[in-house]
């Protein structure tokens, strides 16, 4: 997989990709990362990349030209899939979405900045509008990061258990069932004997049961 990112702030995303599993799927070659800074492609002596907003209003928006010619560039190189728009008034974020995205081979995704950027790009461009969240962040980065986390793990061989992806929570829209490690017993608070009996069938069973049960108590809403 190919992700090409978009950003006025490129180095807002330099370090997650620089650590943990992220830079280990990258070093292994399952994903490419590239940054590129919006404003290498403006033509002005001020690489401006926002202006004013037509018909008054606070705040400045992400010029169409700059976007347009970067876009453009990738293109004429390679053929992409999507190309992503994060965007607080996109379609949340989930598992299944992300299990989706992580099918394609190559990606773009574009980091909105101040109050967006111009209609016509997400018109002309876009693919798909991504949010992470009800709530507003100052830029698309950090969520294009999240993004990139959420599907790069999914990624085959990203992950030294690959079933590791497969249990996790909203897979099968049931959250995670509660797990446990060493020591047996701390501070008088014991793991349930069924995890240290060996039974694998009734383990996975016990497991099912307790991911329905936190399922229903925290998020019913996965079960409608």
């Amino acid at each position: 997989m190919r992700i090409d990112i978009i950003t006025v702030l490129p180095e807002l995303l330099e370090s997650p990709f620089e650590a943990s599993i992220l830079k280990r799927a990258q070093e292994k070659g399952l994903v490419e990362v590239h940054l590129h800074n919006l404003r290498e492609y403006t033509t002005g002596n001020y690489r401006q990349v926002d202006d004013y907003q037509f018909g008054g209003g606070a705040g400045m928006v992400l010029m169409i030209e700059p976007i347009d010619r970067c876009i453009t560039q990738l293109k004429s190189e390679r053929e992409y899939d999507e190309i992503i728009y994060m965007t607080p008034d996109g379609h949340t974020l989930n598992q299944r979405m992300a299990n989706e995205i992580s099918l394609k081979k190559n990606l773009i995704i574009l980091c909105g900045h101040y109050k967006g950027v111009d209609q016509r790009v997400r018109d002309m461009f876009v693919t798909r509008e991504i949010s992470v969240g009800d709530y507003v962040l100052s830029g698309g980065e950090l969520g294009a990061a999240i993004l990139c986390d959420a599907v790069i793990r999914l990624l085959p061989g990203v992950l030294n258990d690959e079933t590791s992806a497969l249990t996790d929570t909203f897979q099968d829209n049931l959250l995670a069932p509660p797990v446990y490690t060493r020591p047996a017993e701390y501070k008088g608070k014991k793991v349930p004997e069924i995890l240290l009996s060996g039974d694998l069938p009734k383990i996975e069973k016990w497991r099912e049961e307790q991911a329905f049960e936190r399922t229903t108590q925290r998020r019913p809403d996965l079960l409608k």
